[in-house]
């Protein structure tokens, strides 16, 4: 395993910093509101574009890696995104706002994004190692959280919120040499030309003719959900609940640790039995963490354990899902494949970022949203018992 580390670490940084920065932006959407004329709805709306873009920009990832490289797509990601967060301090209207941060930001973190990284791994890794590979990968994107949502409070609250924008955006440039260590080697079944795109096309015809295929974007809507309700709106949940706003960087941040143990026992777990029952308990669980946080006194104790529950199953999803992908699809196409299951979670998580802000904003409480995430938590706990893991025959549609 250890020849294999020195891709996983390198895609592990470029995920860790891409991933760790989309948890700074909103500890600063009360900045920016004090800051502008914008208000919480509209900062919600761009959040809720970025969710629906970052995964666009995963499918559209995934067609540049496949087609020209992943190093390719990575640089053009990492140079978008550091982009993006440049001049969000500089917006004053709305369109202004959601392009910085729903479409530029989002959109160039989603190509270099998680469809992008996993399926460079799994071009470097034998099959068998693949699922510990994906586990390590997504535990180091978690560290980016872990580390770096804390490290954004402290420079908010000492320097200012558009100087930790900018010194994010210095650190996605930083990482633009790890994107040259996943340069593809040997020929691919998607290079470029009429042949590899018509491979792709082919390939998305079979995948959404595959039920299992479709069963597992469908559950992947539900993580996004989840997640982008979580990352976007645990400070206004705070703020709501009268707790000290510092307190949002220590959640995310312990999201962020506990989701690294839950990566790993996910890589190990899907190495070793079904990937589709290990998924179903993850959201059945879900379920289980919010219920038991709904019907809890809100204290800071109680946030933290929270978050810490939760972190175990936040993203763990995501070495199964992508490992499911490749085994029904192979590597060949899985950026492309995996991106557009990414694309069904940020639907999700575009409807978990908009309608946290929407229903604070007609009803003052979080509560219509909690219940509507325990509802798909248990949606999604059943819908991935049908799916079927094995090869998906390559028959001409």
């Amino acid at each position: 395993m250890y020849i294999y580390l020195f891709p996983i670490i390198s895609a592990s940084v470029i995920v860790a910093v891409s991933f760790g920065g989309r948890q700074i932006l909103p500890l600063t959407i009360d900045d920016i509101i004090t800051s502008t004329s914008l208000d919480y709805l509209t900062l919600s709306f761009a959040f809720a574009i970025g969710q629906v873009m970052w995964g666009f920009a995963n499918y559209i990832g995934g067609i540049i890696a496949d087609k020209f490289g992943n190093e390719k797509a990575l640089i053009l990601g990492i140079l978008l995104s550091a982009f993006g967060c440049s001049v969000i301090p500089y917006c004053e209207s709305p369109i202004e706002i959601i392009l910085a941060v729903g479409l530029l930001s989002a959109g160039g973190s989603g190509i270099a994004g998680l469809a992008v990284a996993m399926s460079a791994v799994n071009k470097k890794v034998p099959p068998e190692k693949s699922g510990m590979a994906f586990g390590i990968l997504n535990a180091g994107g978690s560290l980016g959280q872990t580390f770096l949502a804390p490290i954004g409070v402290i420079l908010i609250a000492n320097y200012g919120w558009a100087i930790a924008l900018n010194a994010l955006t210095v650190l996605l440039l930083c990482t633009l040499p790890f994107a040259y260590m996943l340069k593809d080697s040997g020929s691919r079944v998607g290079s470029t030309g009429k042949n590899g795109t018509e491979n792709i096309s082919r390939m998305i015809k079979i995948a959404f003719a595959t039920p299992s295929y479709n069963f597992l974007a469908l559950g992947f809507f539900t993580c996004g959900f989840h997640v982008a309700f979580i990352a976007v709106h645990m400070p206004g949940v705070i703020a709501y609940c009268g707790l000290p706003p510092t307190l949002s960087g220590w959640s995310l941040a312990l999201i962020g640790l506990f989701n690294v143990m839950g990566s790993l026992v996910a890589g190990w777990c899907i190495s070793r039995w079904s990937k589709k029952l290990f998924l179903s308990l993850v959201y059945l669980s879900r379920a289980i963490i919010v219920v038991v946080f709904l019907v809890s006194p809100k204290s800071e104790v109680t946030f933290l354990v929270f978050s810490a529950a939760l972190g175990a199953t936040y993203l763990s999803t995501v070495p199964p899902t992508a490992a499911l992908v490749a085994k029904m699809f192979g590597a060949n196409c899985m950026a492309t494949l995996f991106g557009i299951a990414l694309f069904s979670h940020q639907v999700g998580g575009f409807l978990g970022a908009y309608l946290g802000g929407y229903f604070f904003d007609i009803t003052g409480e979080y509560t219509v949203v909690w219940l509507i995430d325990i509802v798909l938590a248990l949606f999604a706990a059943t819908i991935h018992l049908p799916i079927k893991e094995k090869l998906v025959t390559q028959t001409a549609i």
